[in-house]
């Protein structure tokens, strides 16, 4: 299954390659943060016509198009393009993200770096890989000397969950913080050991489902805030190398 999910993120991944930079068509959801493109759109469709074809049977939740709920185990989530307003303004980091979740335990999981052309892929206790190569998490215990990464959500003139101030503290806390705008990008970035530590105040589970399996497969630490494991129908996450799990929980419930 894990080829197959493979296969249906790079049909999607050409797609966007190939609207990348072209005069195309956006709308915006909630405001006018939250972008949708008609690439958006196209992605998803093309996933899920793969599944279709390749497992009728199976459910399916999308970002674009909400879920269809069919007599099965199997249930596909899907994110056509992880980092949308990336996309719409030219900047070259943005993501597909497919995980397969049998009877709400995710199975296995990929999120293609479209413009890098680098698969990152995870099977349940079969390890972390990107192009083949398998992944580890950092060693790096000290905060201080950590490269972190986050995300805000839309809404962030709201301040919700004090995401500014949690920021803020981690900004003071470790040696940067980095905000790429794709969520599935910053968790297989941890896996890879590029960064030690991502969190963020309100994600969907689209945005972490296959990330979620890849950092916990290269060896990482995947919970919400109160150190309990990811329910990826919550909205807060933290994912690590293990090492400055605690130290960042302590943090980010200090506010």
């Amino acid at each position: 299954m894990l080829d197959k999910v493979i296969e249906a993120a790079q049909i999607a991944g050409e797609i966007i390659k190939e609207g990348y930079r072209k005069n195309i068509s956006v709308e915006y959801k909630t405001n006018l943060a939250n972008l949708v493109t008609e690439i958006d759109k196209k992605s998803e469709e093309a996933i899920i016509n793969f599944i279709s074809k390749e497992f009728p049977g199976h459910s399916v939740l999308a970002e674009e198009s909400g879920i269809k709920e069919r007599d099965s185990e199997y249930k596909w989530i899907i994110d056509p393009l992880d980092g949308t307003t990336n996309f719409a303004h030219g900047l070259p980091i943005f993501s597909v993200s497919i995980a397969v979740q049998k009877n709400d335990e995710i199975i296995c999981g990929v999120v293609y770096d479209v413009m890098r052309d680098a698969v990152y892929s995870a099977e349940k206790g079969g390890g972390a890989y990107c192009n083949g190569r398998k992944l580890e998490v950092s060693r790096n215990d000290d905060l201080r000397k950590s490269l972190l990464v986050t995300g805000f959500p839309y809404n962030i003139d709201e301040n919700p969950d004090h995401a500014i101030e949690r920021f803020v503290i981690f900004l003071k806390n470790s040696r940067a913080v980095r905000r790429l705008g794709s969520a599935a990008i910053d968790l297989c970035y941890v896996a890879e050991g590029i960064f030690d530590g991502f969190w963020e105040v309100y994600l969907n589970p689209w945005d972490m489902a296959a990330g979620k399996l890849i950092v916990e497969e290269a060896g990482g630490v995947v919970t919400n805030f109160k150190n309990e494991p990811l329910d990826i129908a919550g909205k807060q996450i933290l994912a690590t190398n293990g090492k400055i799990h605690d130290i960042m929980l302590e943090l980010l419930n200090s506010v």
